[in-house]
């Protein structure tokens, strides 16, 4: 490989690394050129690469885009897959694979920030695929939903019913209610009726008073004009016999 062969390389497994969602890297000894082609396989249905690499220049590549983390896995020969899209179906790929040939050993792998040894990759291994948890969360996600919408419609049947129980009492209607039983206590009481003529009687009383000492005065004060009247006739009476 010259120099324009290993830049180029270089350049290809830096793309790579930038690239994926995951890394695994494996010990690939023992497996033959069928094989390899069988795994590869699975994983491009998984949207993943299955690649065996040389480690100086994986380095080189891993520096060049600052994913220094992955010097510690290139240690012997290594193959690494690198994962660009349903990171546990790619796990489960490697793993079934071995189950059936067991020629892989697993050194290490990177997801994200974090860093897997054996246990991590065999529990993602067991996770569901992409798309049933994608199916799982949007059923979480509705639930809550469902049981807003159930109750809202359970609520409003519940007052339709007990609307519909009133007006059939008749208590849903465009009339007055009826009185309270209360009410017939607050009519007046017999007792205040009969009090009423007595506080009455006076003012009759004082009507009839007042009434007689009006029509005596009246005459009283008719008499000076009366008198005013007789002293002007006979003043006229006394100018005629002068004349």
């Amino acid at each position: 490989m010259n120099r324009e062969e290993k830049s180029a390389t270089i350049q290809e497994i830096a793309a790579q690394i930038e690239g994926a969602e995951a890394i695994f890297a494996v010990d690939y000894r023992g497996i033959s050129v069928p094989q390899a082609a069988e795994l590869r396989t699975k994983l491009r249905e998984a949207d993943s690469s299955f690649r065996v690499v040389k480690n100086r220049l994986t380095k080189l590549a891993a520096t060049q885009v600052g994913e220094d983390r992955l010097a510690d896995l290139l240690v012997g020969p290594t193959a690494l897959t690198f994962v660009r899209g349903d990171t546990a179906a790619a796990a489960k790929a490697i793993t079934t694979f071995n189950k059936q040939h067991n020629v892989l050993t697993f050194k290490g792998g990177l997801m994200g920030e974090v860093i897997l040894d054996e246990a991590g990759f065999t529990a993602i291994a067991k996770l569901p695929s992409r798309e049933v948890l994608i199916g799982q969360f949007a059923g979480l996600v509705a639930s809550p939903i469902t049981g807003i919408v159930r109750g809202l419609n359970a609520l409003i049947q519940g007052l339709a019913t007990q609307l519909g129980q009133i007006a059939d009492k008749g208590l849903v209607t465009g009339e007055a209610p009826a009185a309270a039983p209360e009410a017939p206590a607050e009519e007046p009481a017999p007792a205040a009726e009969a009090e009423a003529p007595a506080d009455d009687a006076p003012a009759a009383e004082e009507t009839s008073t007042e009434e007689p000492a009006t029509e005596a005065e009246a005459p009283a004060e008719d008499a000076p004009a009366a008198e005013g009247a007789t002293d002007s006739d006979t003043s006229e009476d006394s100018n005629n016999q002068e004349g």
